[in-house]
């Protein structure tokens, strides 16, 4: 293993590889900062850019928006009291009330070291688990595959959204939008109506970008301006106190490893993490008294468990090449867009790619702490820029980038429709990632079960023979009673 990682270094250390690494987390880092626009808007946006330059570049680049953007999200929760990403809420309680009290350069050196431990600790847990999770899948077959993903989509809608139907509405859209075209084995059209664009199929890059991107430009321009109150730092304000130190460090070695093994589960992996650390963190402290008034450990653990997060969360991406999130589905989509198949085989077909991924992961981790630190304060100013401003700039972006990909107008239309449908469904509050993650996973299931069925010879009993897929199954019904059951108690207990 060390000598795999070594050429993963020397690998990565080319000129391309270490500027996708910069672009990336410094644009993660902005995009952290600014109000609305997520990890996996800026994703997809980017993803057309990426395409000229390789997977590898593409990987890096992408990633590094992940995790710069779980970084970035601290600073104006501290400073402004405004998340610049959802993982970020719980840090406005703390983080905010430090500020207030003069002590927000010392919260922000605490987030960026002990956002750097956590990351540090989650590659190295990468390093070693996703081998081994990529072994043990070697045993999934098609029957393994499609049981697998039929779990996910239980879980996933179960985690999206207040409404388990609307997240499982969601996914069926998501299913049906992923079958449009001609059939991968038969040739057969589905749902083209006739159409010439339809029978290529709908691109899951016009939907992600029109979904993320374009209704949230929509949603800012309706949205009244409210100038944001910015609390200055100076670099030489960026050293915590001995008190503070102390009482950090076992909130960051708890909250890396609680984000570590929260990340390896479907659903939002950050933000769950973050709350839990910080339910943690309270629950363990001898002050719990202090927590609303500006506790440090409830801004130390929550920010080192989402940032542990983000990394774990890519280990189902690359062993078995199924999203668990958003963000983890466009990285997906990107590496299909290169031809990359992720999975158990990616470790023996293109262990280069695993290795100089972990290489930059450890680099990248580096950059964000020696970038996060010494240009807080422009960091902080730029989330006073009103974003009806940069809004345009987005929107031209997204246009040029989607009509690059295949030089196709319908592209650009599809993105535009699905935006207006993004804020449809963001007023009726239905969720969006199911959807997105439906388009992407959609093939995956279906090519699973036609391949199974095939091995089977059509008989549906032979699922049962299969150990591995029956235990998929029957957690996947397990969720689904507990659910029931959940419901009705709740409809029972609650009053009136």
């Amino acid at each position: 293993m060390p000598d795999l990682l070594l050429n993963g270094f020397l690998a990565f250390f080319s000129m391309k590889y270490v500027l996708a690494c910069f672009i990336g987390v410094f644009l993660g880092t902005i995009v952290g900062i600014l109000p609305g626009l997520g990890p996996a808007t800026t994703m997809a946006l980017m993803l057309p850019f990426t395409l000229m330059y390789g997977p590898m570049f593409g990987l890096i680049m992408l990633s590094g928006i992940l995790c710069g953007a779980m970084y970035g999200g601290s600073t104006t929760s501290i400073l402004v009291n405004i998340p610049g990403e959802s993982a970020s809420v719980i840090t406005c309680i703390e983080g905010y009330q430090m500020a207030q009290k003069g002590r927000g350069g010392a919260a922000l050196a605490i987030v960026a070291v002990g956002s750097f431990i956590a990351g540090t600790i989650a590659i190295l847990g990468m390093q070693v688990f996703a081998p081994i999770l990529a072994k043990a899948a070697l045993a999934f077959g098609p029957p393994e595959y499609f049981a697998l993903m039929v779990f996910c989509f239980i879980v996933l809608s179960n985690l999206s959204g207040d409404s388990p139907v609307k997240g499982s509405l969601m996914f069926a859209l998501g299913l049906w939008l992923s079958v449009i075209g001609l059939c991968p084995l038969s040739s057969v059209q589905r749902f083209t109506f006739d159409s010439n664009y339809l029978m290529l199929g709908i691109e899951f890059l016009p939907i992600a970008v029109g979904m993320f991107g374009i209704s949230e430009i929509f949603v800012i321009a309706m949205r009244p301006y409210d100038p944001p109150s910015l609390q200055k730092v100076r670099f030489r304000e960026l050293y915590p106190n001995k008190r503070e130190i102390r009482r950090s460090v076992f909130p960051v070695l708890r909250g890396s490893l609680l984000g570590f093994f929260i990340g390896l589960m479907p659903g939002p992996s950050a933000v769950i993490a973050a709350f839990i650390s910080y339910a943690l963190e309270k629950r363990v402290s001898k002050t719990p008294q202090e927590f609303g008034r500006g506790a440090v450990e409830g801004v130390a653990g929550p920010e080192s468990a989402n940032n542990s997060a983000a990394v774990s969360s890519m280990i189902p991406l690359l062993t078995l090449g199924i999203p668990f999130g958003p963000a983890s589905a466009v990285l997906l989509a990107g590496l299909l867009m290169h031809h990359v198949e992720p999975g158990p085989l990616l470790f023996q077909n293109s262990p280069e790619i695993f290795w100089t991924f972990v290489a930059s992961l450890y680099v990248g981790n580096t950059m964000l702490l020696a970038l996060n630190l010494p240009l807080v304060g422009l960091f902080a100013r730029m989330a006073t820029i009103r974003t009806q401003i940069l809004m345009p700039f987005i929107c031209i972006l997204c246009l040029f980038g989607i009509y690059s990909v295949r030089n196709n107008i319908f592209d650009v239309w599809v993105m535009i429709l699905s935006g207006i449908a993004g804020v449809f469904f963001r007023k009726v509050n239905y969720p969006i990632p199911p959807l997105v993650i439906g388009i992407i996973l959609g093939p995956m299931a279906e090519y699973s079960l036609r391949k199974a069925l095939m091995m089977f010879k059509g008989n549906v009993f032979a699922f049962f023979d299969r150990p591995i897929a029956i235990g998929f199954f029957f957690l996947a019904l397990g969720i689904i009673v507990l659910k029931t059951l959940y419901f009705f108690w709740r409809r029972k207990t609650s009053p009136g």
